[in-house]
């Protein structure tokens, strides 16, 4: 076997995944963007759109799994992580659909996995003081991911820039150990991966992100964002209940 041959063999496989929902306006754009060199599948998971979002998906090179019925943010990285991880994944990068988050991170996002120096990676938007503002984020937004990211590294005993950011890239390891089945179907599916990769003892590392606000991405609303932050804040307390062993939670269990 030639060495090249040996290197393409020995090379993690690193997957794609896209949770969509009405993205059919931007979701050629975001595949377009993406190192195709250092990505070796690209899987769309759709959560029952009403646009072409699976038409469009199924002209380009991607995989493409089609939920007949909405079963919402969560349930959709449900169905993400085990149809990568069934082909074999050895990383998995989330990349929202939307265009929020630039493509071309992906090489720096799997690149602490495929070093064994992180099996969670974070593209932060917060990390560089001043790009999220600038980019466009709403003010409330940015105090309320500050005021929450505070108090999930109380929580769990971490330094994080940024918690709740959608670009993340996870090792095969982590998505086989950590329950996210037994997570909530909803947008706090996010914080309570993040609580059980901390939970866990897995290694978290950040890579700075740039963001992208527009009028054709997918946004979370003042009232879905406040409900968003009491259930993180909940999440976090039966962390804190489950270590102390008051009341114990499956979601923390292997």
């Amino acid at each position: 076997m030639s060495e090249e041959a040996t290197e393409e063999t020995s090379r993690p496989k690193v997957i794609v995944v896209m949770p969509a929902r009405q993205a059919a306006a931007t979701l050629k754009a975001t595949f377009d963007e993406i190192p195709r060199d250092a990505v070796d599948e690209v899987i769309l998971v759709d959560d029952s759109s009403t646009d072409e979002t699976v038409d469009l998906a199924r002209q380009l090179e991607i995989n493409v799994v089609w939920h007949p019925h909405q079963v919402g943010y969560g349930g959709n990285q449900k169905t993400c992580y085990l149809e990568a991880l069934q082909r074999g994944a050895d990383v998995v990068v989330m990349l929202h659909p939307d265009g929020q988050y630039e493509p071309g991170l992906i090489p720096s996002m799997i690149e602490p996995i495929v070093a064994d120096q992180a099996d969670l990676v974070l593209g932060s938007r917060l990390l560089v003081e001043g790009w999220a503002l600038s980019a466009g984020m709403p003010r409330w937004k940015f105090i309320a991911n500050r005021f929450l990211t505070t108090i999930q590294n109380r929580i769990m005993g971490t330094r994080l820039s940024e918690a709740h950011t959608g670009y993340r890239a996870y090792s095969r390891e982590l998505l086989l150990t950590v329950p996210f089945l037994r997570n909530s179907l909803d947008f706090v599916f996010d914080s309570e991966l993040l609580y059980q990769a901390s939970y866990f003892g897995f290694r978290i590392r950040e890579v700075p992100a740039r963001c992208r606000y527009f009028d054709e991405m997918s946004s979370v609303g003042f009232r879905t964002g406040v409900v968003y932050g009491l259930k993180t804040l909940w999440a976090g307390f039966r962390l804190i209940l489950h270590r102390a062993r008051i009341l114990p939670s499956r979601k923390f269990i292997a």
